[in-house]
């Protein structure tokens, strides 16, 4: 089977945001963004896909990959590949961001270009915010070579003692709640942190003569299994991954910039236990991540037109707030896309709503990322408060959240909310609420199921879908879903669910099989991953069957499309702008026979089918039908931010024709919905 490697099908996707960065289209405080996000999914790349790898490798691990390389030959691709972004990242970084934002009024300025009086400033902001936190640390037979924290930036430097020939070095770290890139007074001036403690490093070694020194920084493995049966609970087995991965011994990934000298180089490998291989040189500035200070910069001139998300038509204002939402939704199921449509007035103010209604009795609801200070938290213990039964289930395993996860977790329980952590060995993705109702007619159920994250910051930011229903039979199959996850349900069947692990990975395959048999077989699917294989052979084989297949994938794909005799009717693209493609859209049929149409949680991946919770519905309704197929057309007729992927596992932009840019146009079509729209007699 033709497989590609999920690896570097990782780094083809940041090379399209790295793409982004590059293009003078765009916005020039938006690219400076852009080139931070590339920074910091090339730091989660190492943590967790390299970091694995090694780990497996040191583990005498002999594992092949499901495009059949062995660890050490991934490794051996993987290098190359990335070697080739970070240079094109730092000449993006030198010969274009930097000219470009000097000609808009925004400087990256040397210590050595500053006069006296900006020196004065930063003399005085040194001594009084950076001196007293810096610990220079002695590297020499008395001094073992300190503990490197992950992602922190460092100084190596080399000083020489007149009382001894030989010289030393020493290690300074730069406070990591210091901005990556200084502000000056005139707002438009910006010098490197490391610069500023640079040109002070006497006040640090008095009476020693500065040799040398340099900038470096570590990465190191944060791919920790979860040991959920050693510990007495999961959090104290969360609690212990944190620790872990705070004092992690295992360095994946060496940056160093260019000047550095042989010798400093290799005291830093050997101390570190790193191969040359893992050492990658950098002829600009190291930690891009911290562009989002420039990025946030108050310039609306050269940022994206700012966008307001709307309120869903059927959910405008009402003489009757308190019960409004519910009474629309006897009406009928809401679509809600994010960001065109608000996430404040629709699924926090469901949520909000059933916290002040009287008549609620409980809420129920997966929280795996939100918020810091998230109002459906407030919410949910205003509701708990309230006498009624909350019930939160907490994802504390949800990588590089835990620590959030935990600390509200904690907060919802002393406010009296039943907190409850899933299932043993599986992460509960599922995006799902229940709130159960007393009204005249008897207990009435509403619900939301959605593709993305309680989460009001990222529904500006990622691309998602939920619908909110009133639909009995979605009701008691949520019922029965959160009875598995927080009691000892063993409910394996339901009405309209299709649930993972269970019956989704079935139901797909079914599904598939049924296009394969059809002579006009169509399938659509819109995901941010495409990995499983046995999901990718079964696509393959509904192509050489004829099967028309159209895959908008954002991030990774080891499908290759394209090829003869295999996957010649198949079509990959990805859509990478503005906002983070994030929703999950299957459709299967033809316009002939009717299509089925399903969202949800779920990516095709081996982890979401297998080893998550994860909830998928299908969406029935006619209407919300033309709006999932509205969205797919949009992304499948972009010629403004598409990629497309060519039999060779190679991705090309799609030329520019019609410049049908998937994100204004759906902006337009929500304008248009908002204008069209006759209000709905919400009085049943």
């Amino acid at each position: 089977m033709k497989y590609l490697n999920r690896d570097l099908s990782w780094l083809d996707f940041d090379d399209r945001v790295l793409a982004l960065a590059e293009n003078e289209a765009v916005p020039l405080l938006e690219r400076v963004r852009f080139l931070a996000i590339f920074s910091r999914n090339l730091d989660e790349f190492f943590q967790v896909r390299i970091g694995g790898l090694q780990e497996q490798l040191s583990a005498g691990v002999g594992a092949v990959s499901s495009d059949g390389l062995t660890i050490i030959e991934q490794l051996d691709l993987v290098k190359p590949r990335v070697d080739e972004l970070v240079a094109r990242s730092a000449r993006i970084f030198t010969q274009q961001l930097t000219p470009a934002l000097e000609k808009a009024g925004i400087r990256f300025t040397n210590w050595d270009a500053l006069g006296d009086a900006d020196r004065e400033h930063l003399d005085k902001m040194f001594y009084d915010q950076i001196f007293p936190v810096l610990t220079p640390l002695a590297v020499d037979p008395g001094h073992p070579f300190p503990y490197i924290s992950n992602l922190s930036l460092n100084l190596a430097v080399v000083v020489a003692d007149p009382a001894q020939a030989e010289p030393r070095i020493a290690r300074l770290k730069v406070p990591p709640l210091l901005p990556r890139f200084v502000r000056m007074p005139d707002g438009e001036r910006f010098v490197p942190i490391e610069q500023i403690i640079a040109a002070h490093l006497s006040a640090l070694f008095p009476g020693m003569e500065v040799v040398e020194r340099y900038v470096f920084r570590i990465t190191r493995n944060a791919d920790f299994a979860l040991k959920e049966d050693e510990a007495e609970d999961l959090l104290e087995a969360v609690e212990s991954v944190l620790r872990m991965r705070r004092r992690s011994p295992d360095a994946v990934r060496l940056e160093i910039e260019g000047a550095m000298s042989d010798s400093v180089r290799n005291l830093l490998a050997r101390e570190l236990e790193l191969d040359d291989s893992d050492i990658y040189v950098v002829n600009g500035p190291l930690d891009l991540g911290g562009l989002w200070g420039i990025a946030d910069l108050e310039k609306p001139a050269l940022k994206y037109e700012p966008w307001l998300p709307l309120t869903p038509p059927q959910l405008a204002s009402s003489p009757d707030q308190a019960t409004h939402l519910f009474r629309v939704l006897r009406q009928g199921d809401i679509l809600v896309h994010h960001p065109y449509d608000s996430f404040l007035t629709s699924v926090e103010a469901f949520v909000d709503q059933a916290a002040r209604d009287p008549r609620v009795m409980a809420i129920k609801q997966t929280l795996y990322r939100t918020g810091v200070d998230s109002p459906i938290i407030k919410s949910l213990i205003r509701a708990a408060e309230a006498g009624k039964q909350v019930v939160a289930l907490v994802e504390v395993t949800a990588r590089f959240d835990e620590a959030t996860n935990i600390n509200f977790a904690r907060a919802l329980e002393e406010a009296g909310v039943h907190v409850v952590y899933g299932i043993v060995g599986l992460k509960t993705h599922a995006k799902i609420t229940l709130v159960v109702r007393q009204e005249r007619s008897g207990i009435k159920r509403y619900c939301h199921v959605g593709t993305g994250n309680y989460n009001p910051t990222t529904a500006r930011l990622y691309e998602d879908i939920g619908i909110l229903s009133a639909d009995p039979a979605l009701g008691s199959d949520l019922t029965e879903l959160f009875n598995y996850l927080t009691g000892y349900s063993k409910q394996s069947r339901y009405t309209k669910l299709l649930v993972a692990p269970g019956t989704l990975r079935p139901a797909l395959l079914e599904l598939i099989k049924r296009e394969t048999d059809a002579p006009d077989g169509r399938i659509v699917l819109k995901v941010n991953n495409l990995v499983d294989p046995t999901i990718i052979q079964a696509l393959y084989n509904a192509s050489s069957a004829g099967t028309q297949i159209d895959a908008v994938v954002r991030g990774i794909c080891c499908l290759q499309p394209g090829v003869p005799g295999l996957s010649e009717n198949i079509r990959v693209r990805s859509i990478v702008g503005r906002y983070l493609e994030h929703s999950r859209i299957m459709r299967f049929g033809s316009d002939e026979r009717g299509a089925d149409y399903f969202i949800g949680s779920a990516d095709v991946m081996q982890r979401n089918l297998d080893r998550r919770v994860e909830a998928v519905i299908p969406v029935t309704d006619p209407l919300l039908q033309s709006r999932l197929q509205e969205i797919l057309d949009v992304n499948l007729a972009d010629d403004a931010l598409a990629w497309t992927l060519d039999a060779d596992g190679v991705w090309h932009k799609v030329p520019t024709v019609h410049n049908i840019n998937t994100h204004r146009r759906l902006q337009e079509l929500a304008l248009a919905r908002l204008q069209a729209h006759t209000p709905v007699d919400v009085s049943a």
